[in-house]
Parts: C-alpha cells; structure tokens; sequence
C-alpha cells in the first residue's frame, strides 16, 4: 500500500507518548496521528484531551485517533515509545530495561512488519542503542529507515550547559555528543565550535575566568537525565522534543545533520552495531551517515563506546535470537 505522507504512528501513550503527541501538534507537520497503546482507555483519553488542542490558533487540526498495528500499513512515520522507562529508586543505567524492551521491543516489530517496512521508525525506547540493532537485525528493516534519537537530546543538553559557561545561546554551539545514548557517550572536542570559533579558544574569545572543565561537562551531560528522574520521576519533555525534530526532518525534507543512532556499516571500520553518527535527515530517512575528524581521544572514546556495546549485544543474544 502507498505510504500516506503525513501520516504519523505513535506507539505507546505514556508520559513520552503523549507528550510528543502534544508537541507534534504545535509544529503543524503532520496531519493524521494515530495512538497505539495495550490500554485502548488510556489511548483514548490522550487522544481526546490532545484533539481539543486542535481549536487554538497555535495547533494544527491534525486528524487523532486510537488506533491498532494495522495503522502502520500505509504510515510515513512510526515512533516507538512503549516500554517502561527508568524510574525513581531504580539503577541509574538505562541497561536494567534491556530485558523487558527487548521483549516489547520484539512482538511490536514483529507487527509492525506484518503490514510494512517502508515507513521510518524513530526508536525513544531504551535501551535505545541495543534496541535500535534489535530491530533492524532481527527483522531485516531497512537501515536508512530505522532511526534512534540517540545522542540527540544528550547534545542538546551539552550545547545548553556549554552555552551556558560561554554565555551565548545553545543554539550558536556545534558540538555532538556521539555513541551510546548511556554511560560510554563521548565528546570529540576538536570538532566542537561556536560559529567558527575554535573550543582552545573558548576562554580566550568569551573572557571566561576558569578553565573549561570538559570532564565534568561530559559527566553532568550522562547523568542530568537521570537526575531529572530523581526530581520529577520521569523525563520527557526533551525526548519528545528530539522525536519531534526529527519528524519535521523527514516531513520538510530538510536534509539537516543530527547525531542519531543508527547501525552503522563501515564508519570508522565498524559494522553490526548501533550508536550515534552525525547523520543526514530527510524524507527517505538517513541519506549519509558522516564520519567526524576524529582525534586521538576521540578515537579512544569511539573504540570504548563500540566495545562496550559489542559485549551488551553478545550477553543478550539469547533474548533477541
């Protein structure tokens, strides 16, 4: 069946799920949504509560409805949010869900496939490497059109904090954070800039009385979501904003460069694995995925960051095989 463009599945109505049901509709980029969720109840309260938004000015009147997998068949874009996510009192690592979301990860796949493999999966479930691989391995999707948000929001919370100690806005900083969207992320701090503006000349060019201290920047950016955990008992206003930005990607055709995380197939020499790359974004998915300069650190850090996740993948077999 021919893909519907504007055509949005969201799978999954919990506290992500509904907030970037709520925030696609501000951005007027799609215009049928369509929530899928085991309680048919609480899907359609979202979906109720949501579609009286659609009177303001501000939001797009988006056709929401509750719907089931066979959705999918002729939808431009899935978003996968279903499974439990990191709570108050648990472990802080994403990798205590990697049994469970596998499994969930698993059947949802599986009935997503029973209709298409042409629509674009963005993955927000974690752990969201693991399960990103998961689902392209097991179920020979398209590479280019199975996508995690990755280290998307992990770099937005690195250009906040680094805009922050600069004082200029966030959106004025080029810096990715690429990887594991968990604890082997890293920085490659020789390609970091703000508008040209080099990071060894960072104290120098913004008169900052201390020294950078890239370290602890890297850990406040690894530990600040699960922090937000410990406040609140959930994030998700800067996940569903990533998987929103990335729906306005693929529905403008925009061709920007984000990191999200895709399986790789030779970057760096490596394949048969997923993490985040700067990738080029557009209606078909990933057109290119881009290999940074990376310097010795750097390289370090990635060669870390693949072998960590190469052992994750090699003890959890059994749960996906």
């Amino acid at each position: 069946m021919e893909i519907k463009y504007g055509k949005l599945v969201i799978i999954g109505a919990g506290n992500v799920g509904s907030a970037i049901l709520n925030s696609i509709l501000r951005m007027n980029v799609v215009n049928d949504i369509v929530v899928i969720n085991r309680n048919k109840d609480k899907a359609l309260g979202e979906v109720l509560d949501a579609s009286h938004t659609t009177a303001f000015a501000y939001s797009s009147n988006a056709s929401i409805r509750v719907g089931d997998y066979e959705d999918c068949k002729d939808a431009q874009i899935i978003i996968m949010t279903a499974g439990p996510s990191i709570k108050q009192g648990d472990a802080r690592d994403r990798m205590v869900l990697l049994e469970k979301n596998i499994s969930i990860m698993c059947d949802a796949m599986e009935k997503i496939t029973k209709y298409t493999k042409d629509a674009i999966i963005i993955n927000v479930s974690n752990p969201l490497d693991v399960l990103v691989y998961v689902a392209q391995k097991k179920f020979n999707y398209p590479k280019n059109k199975i996508i995690g948000t990755g280290t998307l929001l992990d770099t937005a919370r690195f250009n906040k904090i680094l805009g922050d100690i600069c004082g200029v806005d966030a959106k004025n900083v080029t810096g990715f954070v690429l990887g594991e969207h968990g604890k082997t992320a890293f920085i490659p701090w020789n390609t970091v800039n703000i508008v040209g503006i080099s990071f060894k000349d960072f104290e120098k060019q913004f008169e900052l009385k201390n020294k950078i201290d890239k370290e602890a920047i890297l850990q406040e950016m690894k530990t600040i979501g699960l922090d937000i955990v410990g406040l609140k008992g959930y994030t998700n206003s800067g996940v569903a904003l990533s998987a929103c930005r990335l729906v306005a990607a693929i529905m403008r055709n925009e061709k920007c460069v984000v990191p999200v995380s895709v399986v790789l197939d030779g970057q760096y020499g490596v394949s048969d694995i997923a993490l985040s790359l700067p990738c080029i974004i557009s209606e078909n998915g990933v057109d290119r995925v881009l290999e940074l300069p990376l310097d010795e650190d750097g390289s370090k850090d990635f060669k870390h960051c693949v072998s960590h996740l190469k052992d994750i993948l090699e003890s959890s077999k059994h749960l996906y095989l």
